[in-house]
This record gives C-alpha cells, sequence and structure tokens, in this order.
C-alpha cells in the first residue's frame, strides 16, 4: 500500500510521503531495461480463472500478461500492491456490459509479468512507459486511466508525461499531488490528527531492507495475504483510535502482525479468488510487489508538475486508514475538472470491497464526462 504521510526510510532523512513519491519515485526519465534475459526461466503462473484469456505484450524491455474484454471506449487498470489484474475482476466484467474496453495487466513485477530484480525498474515513471507499450501493442491511441494504491501513483503520473494519450483519470485511494509543497517552504499540515504512530517498524521502512520482508511474507504466503486482505480490524478508523500507540496496529507493524497472527475483522475476498492468490505468490514471491516502495531509494531525478488538464475522478474510502480521503484535500487546486467521491464503511481495497458502488460511481462518471457507459 502506498501511503501519503510522513516516510522514515533507514539510513535516509525522514521526509513526508508527498515529497518521497514527488522526488524520489516519480522520476522524469529512465534508464534503459532491457528484455529480461531470464523471463522464459521464470516459474510458470497459471492465468487467473474467470477472466478471459490472457495475451501477452513486449513492452518497455518486459513482457506483461495483460487481460481485455469488450469494444469501445479503452479503460487502463493498473494495480497494487500485493495485487494481481484479478483485483479488477469486478471491472473487467461490467465495463464492457457498459460498452467499454477493459484492459487489465499484471503490474510489473506481478504475476503473468516479467520480475526484474532491480527496484530501479520500479519507478513510476518506467511503470508508465510500461503501460504506454501496451498502448501501442493494443493500437490504442488514448484510454482513461484506473489504479489503485501502487497504480494510482503512475496513473496520476500519466497526463503529465503523456498528455497526448490520456483522456481521464480514476485514482482508487490514492491521491494526485501537485508537487507544489516541494517547492513551498512552508511546512506540510496535515489534513486531520495521524491515525498511524510511526517507528522503525512502520511496515514502509520493513519492506526497504531486500528479503526482510520476503522471509515473513513468503514464509506463509497464506496466512500474510489473510491478515492483509480484510475489512474491519486495523482498517477501520475508530478501531485505530483505540489501540496502544504502540501496538501492531496502531504502527501499521505488517510483519509482527503476521507473525503474531490474532487475526480480526474478516477476509472479504471470496476462498477460491484467494486461493488464487496465494498458488500465485507462492510461484513469484513477493519481490517484485515490494521493488515499488524500494523504487524510491534509488535516486530517480524529481517528477513532472503543473496541473493535470484531463476530467479527473478520486474514489476514496473512508476506511482506509493508510490512504484517507482527507489527502486528496487540495487536488482541485492543480485539477480544474475534478470529482471526488467517498464510499462508506470500506476500507483499503475499495474496487474489491465495495465493487457495486464503484461501478456505479466510475461509470456514471464515464457516461457524464465521455458519452458512453
Amino acid at each position: 500500500m502506498v501511503r501519503t504521510d510522513r516516510t522514515t526510510v533507514p539510513g535516509l532523512a525522514s521526509v513526508s510521503r508527498r515529497r518521497f513519491l514527488q522526488s524520489a519515485n516519480v522520476a522524469l526519465g529512465a534508464a534503459p531495461f532491457w528484455l529480461s534475459a531470464a523471463a522464459g526461466a521464470q516459474p510458470a503462473v497459471r492465468p487467473a480463472p474467470g477472466l478471459p484469456a490472457p495475451r501477452y505484450v513486449n513492452t518497455n524491455g518486459i513482457r506483461m500478461g495483460v487481460y481485455e474484454s469488450g469494444d469501445g471506449l479503452p479503460v487502463m487498470f493498473a494495480h497494487g500492491f500485493p495485487e494481481l489484474a484479478l483485483s479488477w475482476r469486478n471491472q473487467i466484467r461490467a465495463y464492457p456490459e457498459a460498452g467499454l474496453r477493459a484492459i487489465a495487466p499484471d503490474m510489473r513485477g506481478y504475476g503473468l509479468t516479467d520480475r526484474p530484480a532491480d527496484a530501479a525498474g520500479y519507478t513510476p515513471t518506467n511503470i508508465c512507459a510500461d503501460l504506454i507499450g501496451v498502448l501501442d501493442a493494443l493500437d490504442i491511441d488514448r484510454a482513461i486511466f484506473c489504479g489503485h494504491d501502487w497504480g494510482g501513483v503512475p496513473v496520476w503520473t500519466m497526463p503529465r508525461l503523456y498528455p497526448d494519450r490520456v483522456l481521464g483519470v480514476i485514482g482508487v485511494n490514492t491521491p494526485a499531488f501537485s508537487g507544489r509543497r516541494a517547492e513551498s517552504s512552508q511546512p506540510e499540515q496535515p489534513a486531520e490528527p495521524p491515525l498511524i504512530v510511526q517507528t522503525a517498524n512502520y511496515y514502509f521502512n520493513t519492506f526497504q531492507e531486500p528479503g526482510r520482508a520476503e522471509a515473513i511474507l513468503e514464509g506463509n504466503v497464506r496466512r500474510g495475504l489473510e491478515m492483509l486482505f480484510r475489512r474491519g480490524w486495523y482498517w477501520n478508523v475508530e478501531n485505530m483510535r483505540r489501540y496502544p500507540e504502540d501496538s501492531a496496529e496502531r504502527t501499521m507493524d505488517f510483519l509482527r502482525m503476521i507473525q503474531e497472527g490474532d487475526y480480526q475483522g474478516e477476509l472479504f475476498m471470496d476462498p477460491a479468488v484467494l486461493d488464487y492468490w496465494v498458488e500465485t505468490f507462492e510461484t513469484t514471491g513477493f519481490t517484485g510487489g515490494l521493488n515499488y516502495y524500494r523504487a524510491g531509494a534509488t535516486g530517480a531525478p524529481p517528477p513532472p508538475t503543473g496541473d493535470i488538464d484531463v476530467p479527473c475522478l478520486y474514489v476514496g474510502a473512508d476506511n482506509d486508514t493508510i490512504l484517507r480521503p482527507s489527502s486528496s484535500d487540495g487536488m482541485s487546486e492543480f485539477i480544474p475538472d475534478l470529482e471526488r467521491h467517498v464510499v462508506a464503511d470500506c476500507g483499503h481495497w475499495t474496487q474489491q470491497e465495495k465493487p457495486e458502488e464503484f461501478n456505479r460511481v466510475t461509470l456514471d462518471w464515464i457516461g457524464k464526462k465521455f458519452g458512453v457507459a
């Protein structure tokens, strides 16, 4: 999961999450990344059940597995951590019924797609180049981009890097950042009191050291995913306010929560869907997904800034305790055509937890802005 508050990375100065994304993760240029020679040697992953048969696209030096369905206005979906194209299963089914073309790749590092080991290849700018290559391979000129969690970072970057390829943007839980605060001498003020007490064991920090998170997550893949894919528990604002400040929940110490195994709340995911997640990550491991967190420490140049001049929709969730809806405050200052919607009684996994509401809101917006759906 991406986050929007203050980040402390061992060996680095404490920086705000916004500045971290602005100045480290989103690069204006990317070093060349050659097609992985190990691509054919990677353990085979079974295509996701219930989705159309995938096609494979060579893009930006990697091979991506891409699911698509429908005709009409294209919508490109980008998932986050630790997710898969299957995260968009409810949209891949619903969007074509509304006259849209749904396109959902397993992102770099995940599932059917190549998993280069070098974290420098996982900057949002390089991820944008991956997605542009998919558009080119599918002979698509422009698309709406919809991204959740880490997938939200490149989709908000796309209209700044490739304005001629973007029709609109839907950011799910992840807000857009203007870059203006990074240029200002004024300190950032939190939009609301922080729920999380950050320590060296905050998940973003423990994900930095290669091998550390892998040892826990891959030691029992099912238990690790069951801890993350829940509703309630630490994905609930009122619960978080009650937890002691040194608790694993309040400090968002994911690795400790997995090790303690005292799970609360409930799984939101159908058991058969979880089975595929477990099978896939037992095959691929988690390093590819963790590299999105590690890419910020690779010295990427600062991101593009300025207004976003395409229609945009932000969809937040009232119980996302990391990506709070208030993190989207101020977006209208640099996105003239912006609408916002917050899904009630929903945690971090919005399009999976509340697919009916998510589809209704996004399809209504697409219909209003683009005359379809």
